[in-house]
């Protein structure tokens, strides 16, 4: 097994990387592994690996859903009214729909059958959607009108709603009938009028535990300071998420993933530092998780099912999200401000499969339920077509079908390189400086540039400068850089020329500077410079 981990990992990794260099996102790279490792090709990963495929793919969709959470944002969903709740209904149960009426000629299904596989197919991947439209919100594409937070919650109430469907569906075809349901009172109902008391229950129960759970983790985080680190903070984070998915298989009341949703988003709300400090965290657990689950996809499929069905599985596809799909986001957004580009934008950006279709698309033909292997082949195929599509069209298409907006740092976590300009001279304040930039390097993983201005020969000091560098910024990366002219000026243009984060310089300076005020360098610097300055005081007397 710890065989089969170490190949998953390293295989997920460099294929996906490989695929990115060629200009595609990773998880098609990690699909590929996962196809190339499964038991269709070289039978690597171990039989035990993938026997506990779908507890790895349930720990992974439960970190994608807790950074979907604390990446949403209450005032742009406030913004769009009904539209998300909308797009959480309408276009799910439209493409259900279109699935269902063209299967039953098709494959020759009946109506719940056909209905069951659209409930499959319509459903849309957390793991696709989700970091996608993250990235788009640290970028900014959609952030004025709130297109991403939109989408993401619809697509977390739309798996909600067919789950539940699903679900119904499979016990009525596999047991031949759907059991009554007695309500309080003596009111009897079958199990398709309780359906919708069914989702709403699910919906306000799972917003109601998302919400006591975050309540519950800012008292003992947050409050009582029950932990000392952030990686105990992630710890009791993650298991507590974690808790919350899987304590639906024993109490059927709520969602566990529009719980973990929600608990993400109210943990935004109670204590926002806390929020911020677990979105990097949950972030970084996704690098793993996001290998395990894609490769654990690809190596899900089967490859032989697919030839039969190729041809009539993509027409269902195509009718499902081009007719289905779109008269449903159509209505979604009827009477809202987005604009023609913005709803196009759907297209692309709320289509994809993956996640789902691995979990349940097995499920039929496990349970006896006629026409199942044709279900999984066609769930099998979903995934194939329309996650790598969906991954690689959706940052091609946002910036030409979406406006760009300020990004709010306390939703998203902007990936950017830090870098740092330690401006130093020659004399021994430059110390001082080097080691300041280094501190600050190593909390944030930065780079430096250290910066010289040259103004007289000074060889001999200049050497010395080299390996005071080299000494004091051993473990970080960085590059010496030297320029002659006005020092202010030139600092100033360094930092716009590196993009730099901070610029880091000495109050005293080289004796050249004796004949100025004490500081008028680093006066003039703070005054021009665009970016924050970090002025060293020289403590030791230095002249």
């Amino acid at each position: 097994m710890l065989e089969s981990v170490i190949w998953i990992l390293l295989t997920g990794f460099f294929v996906g990387q490989i695929a990115r260099r060629l200009g595609a996102p990773p998880l098609i790279g990690m699909i590929l592994a996962g196809i190339l490792l499964g038991p269709q090709a070289a039978k690597i990963i171990h039989p035990e690996v993938l026997a506990t495929a779908d507890s790895l793919r349930t720990v992974a969709v439960m970190i994608i859903l807790m950074k979907a959470g604390l990446g949403l944002d209450q005032e742009k969903l406030k913004q769009q009214g009904t539209v998300a709740l909308r797009l959480g209904f309408l276009p799910a149960t439209f493409e259900a729909i279109a699935i269902a009426l063209v299967a039953i000629p098709l494959f020759r299904f009946d109506f719940p059958t056909g209905l069951l596989l659209g409930c499959i197919i319509g459903a849309e991947s957390p793991a696709v959607i989700v970091p996608a439209m993250l990235r788009l919100k640290s970028l900014g594409w959609g952030v004025t009108k709130g297109i991403p937070d939109a989408i993401l919650t619809g697509s977390a109430l739309s798996d909600v709603l067919l789950l539940l469907v699903f679900g119904l569906l499979v016990d009525f075809l596999a047991q031949g009938n759907a059991q009554n349901i007695i309500l309080p009172g003596g009111l009897t109902l079958t199990a398709w009028q309780f359906l919708p008391i069914q989702v709403l229950r699910e919906i306000i129960f799972g917003l109601v535990v998302g919400y006591l759970a975050a309540r519950l983790l800012v008292w003992f985080l947050g409050q009582q300071k029950w932990t000392q680190n952030t990686v105990q903070d992630i710890l009791i984070a993650a298991c507590t998420a974690l808790f919350l998915v899987i304590l639906p298989q024993y109490w059927a009341y709520y969602s566990g993933y529009l719980a973990v949703m929600a608990m993400g988003f109210f943990l935004i709300e109670f204590d926002a530092p806390l929020a911020r400090r677990l979105r990097l965290g949950f972030d970084n657990l996704w690098i793993v998780a996001e290998i395990f689950l894609f490769v654990l996809l690809g190596a899900s499929i089967q490859l032989k099912v697919l030839g039969n069905i190729l041809l009539p599985g993509l027409f269902i596809l195509a009718i499902g999200t081009l007719v289905g799909r779109m008269v449903g986001w159509y209505l979604s957004t009827l009477g809202s401000n987005w604009n023609w580009r913005e709803r196009l934008f759907l297209l692309p950006g709320n289509s994809a499969k993956a996640t789902v279709q691995a979990a349940i698309g097995a499920i039929p033909l496990q349970s006896g339920i006629e026409g199942g292997d044709i279900i999984l082949a066609v769930a099998a195929l979903s995934i194939l077509a329309t996650a790598p599509l969906g991954a690689w069209a959706i940052p091609i298409f946002a910036p030409k079908l979406l406006q760009r907006g300020e990004v709010d740092p306390t939703k998203v976590t902007v990936s950017t390189r830090v870098i740092l300009l330690a401006a130093v001279d020659t004399s021994p304040i430059s110390t001082q400086v080097l080691t300041k930039a280094a501190a600050l390097a190593r909390r944030s993983d930065a780079e430096v540039i250290v910066l010289h201005v040259i103004n007289v020969a000074e060889s001999e000091a200049l050497e010395k400068l080299h390996l005071s560098t080299e000494q004091l910024l051993s473990d970080i990366r960085y590059k010496f850089v030297t320029l002659t002219g006005s020092v202010p000026e030139q600092i100033v243009q360094a930092a716009i020329d590196y993009q730099v984060s901070e610029i880091v310089m000495g109050k005293r300076g080289h004796h050249f500077f004796s004949q100025l005020l004490i500081g008028s360098v680093s006066q003039a610097v703070i005054e021009s410079s665009s970016v924050p300055v970090i002025v060293v005081e020289d403590f030791l007397g230095s002249r």
